[in-house]
């Protein structure tokens, strides 16, 4: 037994201090839901949200909310298909560099939000006149933001895994690059992908400050409108949202289990 180690008793009130950090503020949430005119407890304001009647005052949410969902995808896609294999040649091909690209993606976790609109302003013009104005567009920026956290969820997977035998192993059976990236790394480093992604979905769906200055209706910015009308609609869609980056975290957690081992 670690002598270093708290005792059970310390563990258990511990975890219960952390469980009460982040439950009474969602219990709150959930109670203040339910406050009907009356003073009582009801489930009015959630039936409300299917009430037709209802549904033009919510609607920005619902429109944010499907940006928001686009933009997770495209951030995803930036993260698994840039990020990911990028880092994989610069830790087998590449070693002296890693220090120097480490310090570039985790610059941005150092460089407040709203400089960081400041700098991509002029940039978001050209991709306005080239791309459009399109709320995807705001991938490019995001894809930036959550840099730091992705990188640190797939090195994790890197350093665990011996990436350069198994692609030397791979290449002397004479698998092409993109198989050895696809077939053969990838698998191993599947937990890190995956808490890369949730990482980059729930960075998407909880941003506020680039897409309020760059003029986006996102889910975050279309709760603050519809907060001035109805102040239990973003409170409700804010659980929700809540609830279903937990499910995600369990899906991944599921996913992932028992892959500790690398394949080859």
């Amino acid at each position: 037994m670690n002598r270093l180690a708290p005792s059970l008793t310390t563990r258990w009130i511990i975890g219960i201090l952390v469980g009460l950090f982040f439950a009474i503020p969602l219990v709150s949430t959930f109670l203040y839901t339910l406050r009907d005119t009356d003073g009582g407890l009801s489930f009015a304001h959630w039936i409300a949200l299917f009430d037709p009647a209802a549904s033009a005052a919510i609607k920005p949410i619902w429109t944010g909310l499907g940006n928001s969902l686009i933009l997770a995808v495209v951030t995803v896609a930036i993260v698994l298909f840039v990020l990911a294999p990028t880092m994989i040649l610069v830790n087998l091909r590449f070693g002296k560099l890693k220090p120097m690209f480490e310090f570039t993606v985790l610059l941005p976790i150092s460089i407040p939000a709203i400089v960081l609109v400041v700098g991509l302003a002029p940039i978001y013009l050209q991709i306005g006149r080239s791309l459009g104005t399109g709320t995807w567009t705001l991938a490019f920026a995001y894809g930036i933001t959550v840099l730091p956290f992705a990188y640190r969820s797939i090195q994790a997977s890197i350093d665990a895994a011996d990436l350069r035998t198994l692609s030397e192993a791979a290449r002397s059976l004479g698998a092409s690059w993109p198989t050895v990236v696809l077939k053969v790394l990838a698998p191993n480093l599947r937990q890190g992908l995956l808490a890369a992604s949730l990482i980059s979905i729930a960075v998407v769906l909880g941003e506020f400050t680039i897409a309020s200055l760059l003029n986006k209706q996102v889910f975050q910015t279309a709760m603050v409108v519809v907060q001035k009308q109805d102040p239990y609609a973003p409170a409700i869609f804010t659980l929700l949202a809540l609830a279903l980056v937990f499910i995600l975290l369990l899906v991944i957690g599921r996913v992932a289990r028992g892959n500790g081992k690398a394949r080859s």
